[in-house]
């Protein structure tokens, strides 16, 4: 018999990793963890249905979420410190030549995320239509499998009808040849 399934969750960087596993063991198993994540206070099992029906439905497999928009995890950073701050804590070990150096030449701008926040929305979006398709196949099964339902009722309820009539043909036909043989 095969062992009943739990739902297991660590952070991973930005996401969440969710994995169906039987034990504990076979979660941190599944995450690649060498420590128990557990014990640490940093993985949990989880109860809520709708956390539960992704990686249920791949038992093994780990099922990584994010946790929020990147809009969300973005105002979640601590601010920046101050530039004269940063630049003060820089040039402090450096020497006279090496901040000649470092004036001329600007600092290379910041790159942008702009594509990687991109990527991630359309990924967050192709799920979600996923999550809606899926939902309304089930609908449209469940409709399906009512229809069938009633359609074999209205088949037997025919047929036993057609039975009985058949019946009665034949029961006056064999008291006809009775009669006829006479």
């Amino acid at each position: 018999m095969a062992r009943k399934l739990k739902v297991f969750r660590t952070p991973a960087g930005f996401h969440d990793a969710y994995v169906a596993a039987p034990s504990r063991k076979a979660a941190l198993a599944a995450w690649g963890a060498d420590a128990d994540l557990f014990a640490r206070g940093v993985a949990e099992e989880v109860t809520d249905a709708a956390l539960m029906e992704e990686p249920l439905a791949r038992p093994g497999e780990v099922v990584r979420r994010s946790r929020g928009s990147a809009a969300e995890q973005l105002a979640a950073l601590p601010p920046d410190r101050p530039k004269r701050a940063r630049a003060a804590e820089e040039e402090a070990p450096r020497s006279r030549t090496a901040r000649s150096k470092a004036a001329t030449k600007p600092p290379a701008p910041r790159p942008s995320r702009a594509e990687l926040e991109a990527a991630e929305a359309a990924l967050e979006q192709e799920d979600a239509r996923r999550r809606d398709e899926d939902k309304a196949l089930a609908e449209r099964q469940a409709a399906l499998d009512r229809e069938r339902r009633e359609a074999g009722r209205r088949h037997e309820r025919e047929r036993a009808r057609l039975e009985a009539a058949r019946q009665r043909a034949a029961d006056a036909y064999a008291a006809a040849v009775k009669k006829w043989r006479r």
